[in-house]
């Protein structure tokens, strides 16, 4: 071996020892305590327009933030982290974070990792960029025309690698560029953001990994098991119950009490499966709903005959919690107090996901964009979950954010 290559080798193996030591100590602070919500949050206060609420939060003097289960990591902390990552995943915990997501994706191999969608590594990884892998995916990379105006076409899935292939991608900022001549350039966003520079890699996650860390990190379990792009059975033999099981069974192996788990899916099947075969855990599971509302599904009745079924926990998005009334102020919608009467706990998902809110906020604000217009609203719209339509909790990209809200106002976790 030349000097060369064993200086190489040299620097790698000190940064890999970096990397650990940086994790371990990240780890260490989260296990004493140590809360850090940074800037961000009293930013946002400042950008409030002029209210008690604002009064309240710019006085607001805690020398020590707590945790809360009130503040939920989605996916991590995705705002600036790559998602589901060992690095989003201890970014959410050091942020307060009581409770962090798991988004639940199988492998080739029928084993269990952190996706937020069966098809999106092309997106969220450096696959492309591994010829060996990339060869592997759904639809290898091909890249632009730009004398046509073709864009790059990319799918690869988590089915499509086994685990051991799977560890060996990292994790990226979630984008692409359409218009990449090549698959360096297609795992950069459009813009040209550098995302694969050192700072902005992340360590790609099992399952049983994120439960181990979690554990370490004393923050509680929401895994929501991803809809599968792939016709099930898978390879006719995996069928969406051995799937639904499969994810339970990981906390039952690991030990976790199952009043830490809040399983979710986007399928009532898959929750009714859950409170059927495996109530320990089903009387926690969490049915997210985004249909479009109509007189009937958001009706008590409706919502009443979900409890009926054992259904205890409901997780709709933003829009379909709120509205306005008849001054522009954001209230409980409907939906919301029908939902309250029918005894169902409320989960609201996602704050600080749409970029900047001062033209309306997009689709998580869809209902109430004639009252969102500075980036300060978020905590308006965090207070109104909170007050008046009486959320559990609040899934969030950054979750200093309602951490702070909830130490400030009183909804932090107990010593």
């Amino acid at each position: 071996m030349s000097r060369m290559t064993q200086c190489a080798s040299c620097a790698g193996l000190f940064l890999v020892l970096a990397a650990s030591l940086a994790i371990a100590k990240s780890i260490e602070s989260v296990q004493t305590g140590d809360v850090q919500i940074g800037s961000r949050p009293m930013a946002l206060v400042r950008d409030m327009d002029e209210s008690p609420l604002k009064e309240r939060l710019l006085s607001c003097d805690i020398e020590q933030f707590k945790a809360s289960e009130f503040s939920i990591g989605h996916r991590g902390a995705p705002l600036n982290y790559p998602e589901h990552t060992r690095e989003s995943y201890i970014a959410a915990a050091q942020m307060g974070a009581g409770i962090v997501e798991c988004d639940v994706a199988f492998t080739k191999d029928r084993e269990l990792v952190c996706r937020h969608a069966q098809d999106d590594l092309h997106t969220t990884t450096n696959i492309v960029t591994i010829p060996k892998l990339n060869a592997k995916c759904t639809q290898p990379f091909v890249p632009a025309d730009p004398s046509t105006g073709t864009p790059a076409r990319a799918e690869c899935r988590t089915s499509d690698l086994t685990l051991a292939e799977f560890r060996q991608l990292q994790g990226k900022m979630t984008g692409s560029n359409p218009m990449a001549t090549s698959p360096e350039a297609y795992i950069q966003n459009a813009n040209g953001d550098q995302q694969m520079t050192r700072d902005r890699r992340g360590t790609v996650m099992t399952h049983r990994e994120s439960i181990e860390l979690f554990q370490a990190l004393g923050v509680k379990f929401t895994p929501e098991l991803k809809s599968p792009v792939v016709d099930m059975p898978f390879e006719g033999e995996y069928s969406q119950k051995a799937y639904a099981r499969q994810m339970i069974q990981d906390y039952i192996d690991a030990g976790i009490h199952p009043a830490h788990v809040w399983p979710q899916s986007f399928n009532l099947e898959d929750v009714l499966f859950w409170i059927e075969e495996m109530p320990e855990f089903g009387r926690q599971a969490v049915l997210l709903d985004s249909d479009a509302t109509t007189q009937s599904n958001t009706s008590v009745e409706f919502l009443k005959r979900l409890k009926a079924q054992g259904v205890h926990f409901l997780a709709p998005p933003l829009w379909k919690l709120l509205s306005t009334d008849e001054k522009g102020h954001i209230v409980p919608s409907a939906y919301a107090k029908n939902a309250r009467t029918a005894g169902l706990n409320l989960i609201a998902w996602t704050v600080e996901r749409s970029g900047s809110l001062d033209n309306g906020g997009g689709w998580y604000y869809s209902s109430v964009t004639e009252a969102i217009n500075n980036d300060g609203d978020v905590l308006t719209v965090i207070d109104v979950l909170a007050q008046d339509v009486g959320v559990v909790g609040v899934f969030s990209d950054w979750p200093a954010t309602t951490t702070f809200y909830a130490n400030c106002m009183g909804l932090a976790d107990p010593d």
